[in-house]
């Protein structure tokens, strides 16, 4: 291993190894058809959050020097610090994955009962689980479905399928690690922590304070610490992770028919409903008025 350091690798490096073109830049499916060989047979440590399910054949490999054997219906969550190696395969292996990054939680999961949900992902120590025969089943469809919607290029509702479909495979997840493992309790490092507790204030204080002095203070640490912090978990900085949080609660007060712009304006503390709209359209690109028209189609 000294000599023989551990390489790096994205998603999209590591799906380009086994003949695949990459889907987007924070979720990607991949179910494997004809897998002949191991596609890297050296250590290397991901860049994303996967979860992989075996549906069929054998899969032996090692996270953090741990070794593992994942047969028909057993699946593993692997967290980017995790050095991964694939150590043997076998002739008639069929494996479900999905990679995603922590913006892509962040994006679509936004509230403390769903980032509870992914806590499976804290554990150094990976417990692997048991799917039944018919949730297996549904397991598999819920991927192949996830796949199909993550493809698609012209369909206005992508972006809620998408994470309705992994929102329903998360849960059941978790759910499935909880029943199975009921006494264990994750383990975070002081930056996950920190990360953690960052996102239920900002969940809770979103619509009303969009400072970076105000969460830091909230957190005790300094305004540069909490930023550089969360730019090396999740890749964005305190003020990027902000502005998405209120970008992701205007879209969602957008889609109420009930609310007037200008409301919507006063309720996320804007000074009036042309900044708001001026802010919304240089993030999303699309101006208040229009985002609210396309997602009445």
């Amino acid at each position: 291993m000294k000599d023989e350091p551990i390489k790096q690798l994205s998603t999209n490096e590591f799906i380009q190894l086994v003949g695949e073109e990459p889907q987007s830049d924070k979720l990607h499916v991949y179910i494997s058809e004809g897998l002949e060989q191991i596609p890297i047979t050296i250590p290397f440590r991901s860049s994303d959050y996967t979860l992989l399910h075996v549906a069929k054949g054998v899969l032996k490999f090692s996270i953090n020097l741990i070794n593992y054997t994942l047969k028909k219906n057993e699946s593993i969550a692997i967290n980017p610090k995790s050095v991964v190696q694939i150590h043997e395969i076998s002739e008639d292996i069929k494996v479900y994955s999905i990679s995603f990054t922590a913006q892509f939680v962040f994006d679509n999961f936004f509230n403390k009962g769903s980032v509870d949900a992914f806590g499976y992902f804290t554990h150094n120590n990976v417990p692997k689980l048991r799917f039944s025969k018919q949730e297996g089943k549904i397991l598999k469809m819920l991927i192949r479905m996830l796949r199909f919607y993550n493809q698609q290029e012209d369909n206005p509702y992508k972006e809620d399928l998408i994470r309705n479909t992994f929102g329903v495979i998360a849960y059941n997840y978790a759910q499935n690690f909880k029943k199975t493992y009921p006494n264990l309790k994750a383990e975070l490092t002081r930056q996950e922590e920190l990360v953690l507790r960052f996102w239920n204030i900002l969940q809770e204080n979103v619509k009303t304070d969009r400072r970076v002095q105000f969460y830091a203070d909230a957190l005790n640490v300094t305004t540069g610490h909490l930023s550089k912090t969360l730019k090396e978990t999740t890749g964005k900085t305190a003020s990027q992770l902000i502005e998405a949080a209120v970008i992701m609660e205007a879209r969602l007060l957008l889609v109420d028919p009930k609310l007037s712009i200008a409301q919507i304006a006063e309720i996320l503390r804007f000074p009036d409903q042309s900044f708001f709209g001026k802010y919304f359209k240089k993030h999303v690109g699309l101006s208040p008025s229009a985002y609210r028209k396309e997602n009445r189609k």
